[in-house]
């Protein structure tokens, strides 16, 4: 089996899972709890907490554990939001379900929402972004990578225009993470799940600048200094911790080395097979290619890869089986690019020797679907 859907999620480190055993066996108690069996669970939650505080040049007090980057972004957009009560909000149109949902949901209780579209090449412009500011924008949301492209946003001078006028700016770090360093002069708020990461699912980082008011959106509890009810997922987090350490010490060997498989993939697939074409453009994450083959419904790509052990995708997983073409890329270039849209993405279990079994099975399949 050959595995290139690494954007969806990755395999759980040996590293990392041994970093997690003792918590699910033997430190296994509640984080809350007074006696010595909470004191050492809350130990591991707090170191935790200052190592991902170091890394991104924040305080301790302003990183929050949730269950995801779904979560996280529903908490920053909602939270904030609900904290204000009314006003404007701005978010990218390549943004992923997550928030784009959520600020539909907050459109249909009375918020504004302008939703601003990408170029073809799939950037968003710090211009469309200050024309699109009014006095009462209260949150403007844009990804630092997009999760189907690959496609590096220019978050920092988005969040230049926002903090000019006072709006608070997150940005979905899911996808860069494991590539690119995060800080907390990037945003006011940003996320990044371990399950990208080479660690667990069901877990999270949320950074929320001091002084923001943002009102909870899970409640039960006084966890998270009261912003998220629910007992904490203790193993999760020190395998959220352990998978941050190891992917940011060793982003400049492990860059350089995924780079190089998708960019000889993606060279040979552009000059070996007729009608492919790469989806967006301009400065990209290491491990993605999009690329659309024309005559061809990506669907059909990937199950007829998928039965000769080879996984990729279409888009999100979170939208799979969605009968709809993935909205980025017809937000991109259009509906018919998007129909035959697949995704590949490289990780660091890959090796070079793959390249040519998938190009081989692509090819064979590309032309199969094409003759019928």
């Amino acid at each position: 089996m050959i595995y290139l859907d690494n954007a969806a999620t990755t395999s759980l480190d040996r590293d990392v899972l041994a970093a997690m055993e003792p918590y699910f066996t033997q430190i296994y108690g509640n984080s809350q709890s007074q006696h010595s069996f909470g004191r050492q669970a809350a130990k591991a939650v707090q170191s935790v907490r200052d190592s991902i505080a170091a890394r991104n040049v924040c305080s301790p007090e302003e990183i929050y554990f949730v269950s995801g980057g779904t979560e996280g972004d529903n908490l920053a957009i909602k939270g904030l939001c609900h904290a204000y009560g009314r006003g404007h909000i701005i978010i990218s149109g390549i943004e992923h379900s997550a928030l784009y949902d959520s600020a539909l949901q907050l459109k249909s209780e009375g918020y504004e929402l302008s939703v601003i579209p990408p170029a073809p090449e799939g950037i968003i412009s710090p211009d469309a972004v200050r024309e699109a500011i009014r006095p009462d924008t209260i949150f403007c949301g844009v990804m630092y990578a997009n999760n189907e492209t690959g496609i590096i946003q220019p978050v920092q001078d988005i969040y230049s225009v926002c903090r000019s006028k006072g709006v608070f700016f997150y940005t979905d770090c899911v996808q860069a993470a494991p590539y690119m360093p995060l800080s907390s002069s990037l945003a006011d708020g940003l996320v990044f799940s371990a399950h990208k990461l080479y660690g667990p699912k069901g877990i999270a980082a949320l950074y929320i600048r001091g002084g923001t008011k943002v009102k909870p959106v899970i409640t039960g509890g006084m966890q998270e200094r009261t912003l998220r009810g629910g007992t904490l997922n203790v193993p999760g987090i020190v395998g959220l911790g352990a998978a941050y350490e190891k992917c940011v010490s060793t982003q400049e060997t492990v860059n350089p080395y995924i780079r190089s498989m998708r960019d000889t993939f993606l060279k040979r697939v552009l000059a070996e097979i007729p009608g492919s074409r790469l989806n967006g453009s301009g400065p990209m994450l290491p491990s993605h290619a999009n690329i659309s083959f024309d005559g061809c419904a990506g669907e059909n790509i990937v199950f007829s890869l998928d039965l000769k052990g080879i996984a990729v995708s279409t888009g999100a997983a979170c939208s799979a089986g969605a009968v709809t073409p993935t909205r980025v890329i017809s937000s991109m270039l259009g509906l018919p690019r998007a129909k035959s849209a697949v995704r590949f993405s490289f990780g660091r279990n890959n090796t070079p020797e793959e390249i040519p079994q998938v190009l081989d099975a692509l090819k064979e399949c590309v032309s199969r679907i094409r003759s019928v």
